[in-house]
């Protein structure tokens, strides 16, 4: 049942989107929605790659789970799925989805002076002035940009490096949350994860690794996971929902005494990164206060909140494909991580292209997948979605 909800939910969204953009062009913003993207029948040069990687995956996947070098191997793994997908699109557009005017790497020429960046940035988030930030960049905390700035410095600058980096940072996930939860079982399903589709090229991707990161490092180094995820507030906004996963994380190691001390260790940590950009002339909430401005000055005002509100959720089922659907169930994980899409979802700040924002909370939903029976039967279904929506989607990220 709850696998024909999902199915008719995804059906409903693509139909009323179609509807949508044939009567009124340009409401939806989002051609192919609910996915952000262009209806197109394609393949590429990783169309044989991504096949025969699912093949192995689905034949080899469950029993490589209790490999002694499980982790690693899903690692790589993971890492040739995501580029396999990518190149469904073609190296061109890989290397180039995070160069355009709109993104971050468009800043990172014009940014030599960090602190004097950091004192002004809030002056330039809003738009309509001369010297106001891109799409992205205005829309996020300085640290995102700040990374390809630091990556540029060391002499690995441009669209290529950056969107091979984002690979590699965003499937860290697969390494955390099998380690965080204490269940390799669900390697197979995070190897195959149809969100991949959107972490080879998009800085979203990034920001699940990390923050994937932080919330494992929680369950062992408070303190350290704090400092993780203070970071992480400074990728994107969206990330301190990711409260309810810590919360999760650091309660993993019993009576409250020491949970207690756990947390008061990740907020030192967290609040120590929040004290040094604030001491740099960064303050977090006066950045999110006027994103708010900027959103609705922008693509947040015509979006429809109406068709949005449901329509993510749709996206949201094409991210964790129909194993992640069957394997939601009472759990801890998966009920903070549905805590923090909610509350993203009603905020009205996140209505399209949620199919990337939705990375760093999706991939928990995943952890129920450790419980499924006929593995490779889920996993079949995991590889059709991600290859279906690869070939049929031009997708933007």
């Amino acid at each position: 049942m709850r696998l024909v909800i999902a199915g008719l939910l995804v059906a409903a969204a693509v139909i009323a989107g179609f509807v949508l953009n044939a009567k009124y062009p340009g409401l939806t913003f989002a051609s192919a929605a609910p996915i952000f993207g262009e209806w197109d029948l394609h393949v590429g040069p990783g169309t044989p790659a991504a096949v025969l990687i699912a093949f192995l995956v689905v034949a080899k996947g469950p029993e490589l789970a209790r490999h002694r070098f499980a982790l690693p191997i899903a690692y790589v793994t993971a890492v040739a799925w995501t580029f396999s997908l990518a190149m469904i699109d073609g190296w061109e557009r890989f290397v180039t989805r995070l160069t355009t005017y709109h993104e971050y790497l468009h800043e990172v020429p014009g940014i030599t002076d960090v602190p004097a960046m950091l004192r002004t940035f809030t002056s330039r988030i809003l738009d309509y002035q001369p010297d106001s930030w891109t799409t992205h960049t205005s829309a996020h905390p300085p640290g995102a940009t700040l990374t390809f700035v630091a990556l540029d410095r060391v002499g690995l600058g441009g669209g290529t490096v950056a969107s091979i980096f984002c690979v590699l940072v965003g499937a860290l996930a697969v390494v955390a949350v099998p380690k965080a939860i204490g269940d390799n079982a669900v390697l197979p399903f995070l190897v195959l994860f149809p969100g991949a589709v959107w972490v080879g090229a998009s800085a979203d991707g990034m920001f699940m690794g990390v923050a994937a990161v932080g919330i494992y490092l929680l369950t062992r180094w408070p303190l350290l996971g704090g400092v993780v995820l203070g970071w992480s507030l400074f990728l994107s906004y969206g990330l301190v929902l990711l409260v309810p996963l810590a919360l999760v994380a650091v309660w993993q190691r019993g009576e409250l005494g020491v949970t207690g001390r756990r947390i008061a260790l990740a907020v030192a940590g967290a609040a120590a990164v929040v004290g040094a950009f604030a001491a740099l002339g960064f303050w977090w909430y006066e950045g999110y206060e006027l994103v708010k401005v900027r959103y609705y000055q922008g693509v947040g005002t015509p979006r429809p909140y109406w068709y949005w509100v449901w329509a993510n959720l749709a996206a949201l089922v094409l991210v964790i494909g129909p194993a992640g659907v069957s394997g939601l169930r009472k759990d801890k994980w998966i009920i903070a991580a549905g805590l923090a899409i909610l509350a993203a979802d009603l905020s009205g700040l996140s209505k399209a292209e949620t199919e990337r924002i939705w990375l760093p909370f999706a991939i928990w939903l995943l952890a129920g997948t450790a419980k499924l029976d006929h593995k490779k039967r889920w996993l079949i279904a995991q590889a059709v979605t991600a290859l279906a929506v690869n070939h049929l989607i031009l997708t933007e990220w």
